[in-house]
């Protein structure tokens, strides 16, 4: 059986920590397991690279700071095959190009368009344990590129699927997905399984613990993930497909929290079919993704528009709404960073209307105001006054039973 299994920054966080990954590859390997083992860089160098490439210039090439970031994967995979070595393991490290990873030109945020596997296939055929770079890849033309962010789950769910690997496992701080956060909720339960689906929404609404384009590749070549601690032992969270038998039947399987966002609003426009059209060309030219979207009418006949963005893209996305303003003639442009969003996610709200209800009632009981509302085929997302956000998760948590398991809830 081959798995490819991921470990995280705070997994390599130390000497102490790889050795305890050493131990973790050399279990498996006497047990005769095939193994990649994908690594990120050790917690916090990648910062530390990036600060240095910052003081050497204001405005560092990304090509450059592409190479720079690289590098702090290559300190991991050779410390961790060094140790293997040691304990007579064969294990030999590569980093993202050696491992045949193709990426397009875009330097910092790169994404994958081949892998050719021949190197680490013959790697296996002879017995060995290849030690990947997570983040990196090369392009075509020989420059070195990095994924983004979080960018060692792709690496990782990526080879899983040109491997043809039984599994990949993301081995990080936490021991699973749970129904929200537990630093929120004290009860939140750990999720034995969850759909792709249900992950996906998790992901791109504020949970943390993959990467959204390594969720997009387990959905498009159907890769079995597993969610499991680097420190603790257990069964982690499956994230799996809807036919499965393993899927837990919930009603809701999680609540995702997001404070990292600002709402914006263009108000008292004439109305004009072209408005979201320039809005969000706008902002899409300047690589502001737009979360909830509002268009209304008021009683006065003129058109507000209101929309989501990340914080850290407040500034720049007010000027942009500012300009599209002058060109829509807006009577004003109002601006908000403290909000939150709250989201239930369940692929049971296809079948169960009466969740919105129960969700709305939930919050009006703690006179909880909703800015706005957006729904889809598996999710409901609220916004609220950012005060009220933890609280409200807690409501809904409790309200929709979720420390329970699915055989154990009676709602109605």
């Amino acid at each position: 059986m081959l798995v490819v299994k991921k470990f995280g920054g705070t997994s390599v966080g130390s000497l102490d920590r790889i050795k305890q990954i050493a131990n973790h590859v050399v279990k498996s390997y006497q047990a005769g397991e095939l193994q990649v083992i994908v690594v990120s860089a050790m917690s916090g160098d990648t910062d530390k690279l990036l600060a240095l490439a910052a003081l050497a210039s204001p405005k560092p090439h990304p090509r450059e700071l592409a190479v720079i970031a690289s590098t702090g994967e290559q300190v991991s995979m050779a410390l961790l095959a060094l140790h293997l070595q040691h304990r007579g393991i064969p294990a030999f490290s590569y980093t993202g190009w050696q491992a045949g990873i193709v990426t397009d030109t875009d330097f910092d945020k790169a994404r994958i368009l081949d892998i050719h596997t021949q190197s680490l296939q013959c790697a296996l055929a002879e017995g060995k344990v290849p030690i990947v770079a997570g983040f990196q890849g090369i392009t075509e033309q020989g420059d070195i590129t990095v994924l983004g962010r979080g960018g060692s789950d792709t690496t990782a769910v990526a080879l899983a699927a040109a491997l043809c690997a039984e599994e990949c496992q993301i081995y990080t701080d936490v021991d699973g997905i749970y129904t929200a956060d537990p630093r929120i909720v004290a009860d939140a339960r750990r999720l034995a399984s969850i759909t792709f689906a249900e992950m996906m929404e998790l992901t791109s609404l504020g949970a943390k613990v993959l990467q959204k384009r390594s969720v997009e590749f387990v959905g498009k070549y159907h890769v079995n993930l597993r969610v499991l601690s680097s420190f603790v032992e257990g069964p982690g969270t499956l994230i799996t497909f809807e036919d499965s038998p393993l899927m837990e039947q919930a009603v809701v399987s999680g609540i995702a929290f997001s404070q990292k966002e600002a709402k914006l609003c263009m108000r008292g426009m004439p109305d004009h079919p072209s408005i979201a059209a320039t809005v969000t060309k706008a902002l899409g030219d300047a690589g502001i993704d737009m979360d909830l979207m509002m268009q209304q009418c008021g009683i006065d006949g003129l058109i507000d528009f209101t929309c989501t963005v990340p914080r850290q893209d407040y500034l720049t996305a007010f000027s942009l709404f500012e300009e599209c303003a002058k060109t829509l003639n807006a009577r004003e442009v109002r601006g908000d960073q403290q909000i939150a969003k709250v989201t239930l996610v369940g692929v049971g709200l296809r079948s169960h209307p009466w969740i919105a209800e129960r969700m709305f009632s939930l919050l009006a009981n703690e006179s909880i105001h909703l800015q706005l509302i957006s729904t889809g085929e598996i999710k409901i997302s609220v916004v609220m006054d950012e005060k009220y956000g933890e609280l409200a998760v807690r409501i809904l948590h409790e309200g929709f039973e979720l420390a329970k398991y699915p055989d154990e809830v009676h709602l109605s």
